[in-house]
């Protein structure tokens, strides 16, 4: 199991611009090994220019990421990936050309590379991740016929199997009925109790505060709050911001569907 007393990914004076408009504004981040950071603001507020400077997909214009103190903010994202931070995307990037299996193949092959050369250990493994995200039994259809659900388990699947330390999550609930929204956090909920260390974009709350025990914020490009869900959740700033009053009112709710058993036995 990871240790979350010390730091695995770190932002540093993170800032972005495309022409004249500010995407990131001196944004400072640390993230805890094996913890699930959510990652919240209004539209257009940075949160997917942060996970693609993290990935590598976009460069900073100024300040730095490390990565276990090795600095990565200049890195291409294949490397970035081979060091072990992985992501999915807001819209699913499936091989739609090939089955379920094929494409959690891609992964295992790109991602580690005992997978390469030893092809019981990434049979295992593929199996494993399988089942996993509940595709045991549609591994040889066509990821073209599968619905937007299983096509988000797909691509989850596929960043799991190269092996992360980190995985980026981009609203990997969008689109889903609440109960699919139940079922793939419920997956996300064991990645994480694995060791994999999460960081969560989401506009779903519920989802937030049923699965990430620290939440940062960001608006117009800058960080607004950090700390605990409910702590964040309920600061003026952050409700004005984002939330809205009578929103902001409601939390003390938990959905059922994707509350974490653990925490009503008191663990």
């Amino acid at each position: 199991m990871a240790s979350m007393d010390r730091p695995i990914l770190t932002g540093a004076g993170l800032g972005k611009q495309f022409g004249g408009t500010v995407a990131l504004a001196e944004v400072d981040f640390v993230l805890m090994e094996g913890e699930a950071l959510g990652l919240i603001g209004p539209n257009g507020a940075g949160k997917t220019t942060l996970i693609n400077v993290i990935s590598g997909h976009v460069r900073p214009s100024s300040g730095e990421v490390r990565f276990r103190d090795r600095r990565i903010d200049r890195l291409e994202p294949h490397r970035i990936a081979r060091l072990g931070i992985t992501r999915t995307f807001q819209v699913v990037r499936p091989f739609l050309g090939m089955s379920v299996e094929e494409n959690i193949l891609v992964g295992a092959l790109f991602g580690c590379a005992r997978h390469q050369t030893d092809r019981d250990a990434r049979a295992a493994r593929i199996d494993e991740i399988l089942a996993l995200v509940g595709l045991s039994q549609r591994r040889r259809d066509p990821v073209l016929a599968l619905n937007i659900a299983d096509r988000k388990r797909v691509e989850l699947g596929r960043a799991l199997a190269m092996e992360p330390s980190v995985l980026l999550l981009d609203e990997l609930v969008a689109g889903l009925n609440p109960t699919e929204m139940a079922e793939l956090i419920e997956v996300a909920r064991t990645i994480n109790r694995a060791g994999v260390t999460l960081v969560v974009v989401e506009h779903v709350m519920p989802v937030v505060v049923g699965l990430c025990r620290r939440v940062m914020v960001l608006h117009h490009g800058r960080k607004i709050a950090d700390g605990p869900p409910d702590r964040v959740l309920g600061d003026g700033q952050v409700v004005e911001a984002y939330l809205g009053k009578s929103y902001a009112d409601r939390f003390g709710f938990q959905d059922a569907r994707l509350e974490d058993p653990a925490d009503r036995d008191g663990a």
